[in-house]
């Protein structure tokens, strides 16, 4: 099943989503449907605020389907290493049409349970870092917005605002 996923100013994706408690099949068909709406998408990861659960569950493959070994399922996931630093434009799917340059570590260590609850560490860097960050971001109720510059984040505020008023976003 593709979900459709929420957008900016939707207020699921700015709370902190709830740990996941249960590793049965309805979590593994979650993940399943998470992916399915991702690719569909376009999305090189979705977290479950994205597809309205405030869940702290999220789905990462920088592919985008190509390497079916390349799919992460990242359920209570947390940062437990991060260094360096990479400047590149980043976007959203909660936030389609905008992008910005977003500042975030080069290397990153995540700690967090798959989806049958089996806890794991992993190393990454640069695009793959990036996911990982921006992803757990939204769990904690934050989205890449919040890395912009003043003026860059109120622009695009403001334009959503304005697509708002007539119906567009």
């Amino acid at each position: 099943m593709i979900y459709p996923v929420v957008k900016y100013g939707n207020t699921v994706l700015e709370k902190a989503a709830r740990p996941v408690e249960k590793f049965d099949e309805e979590l593994a068909k979650l993940c399943q449907d998470m992916f399915e709406s991702m690719y569909g998408a376009n999305g090189v990861g979705l977290a479950a605020p994205q597809i309205g659960m405030a869940k702290r569950l999220a789905v990462i493959d920088v592919t985008v389907g190509k390497n079916p070994e390349a799919k992460i399922v990242l359920a209570n996931p947390e940062i437990i290493h991060a260094e360096g630093e990479q400047r590149e434009e980043e976007g959203c799917l909660s936030v389609p049409g905008f992008r910005g340059n977003v500042a975030r570590p080069q290397y990153v260590t995540v700690r967090a349970q798959d989806a049958t609850g089996k806890t794991f560490e992993m190393n990454s860097e640069g695009l793959l870092a990036r996911a990982f960050c921006h992803e757990i971001d939204h769990l904690d109720g934050v989205l890449f917005l919040k890395h912009l510059g003043l003026v860059k984040r109120d622009l695009i505020r403001r334009r959503i605002r304005k697509l708002q008023k007539t119906g567009q976003w």
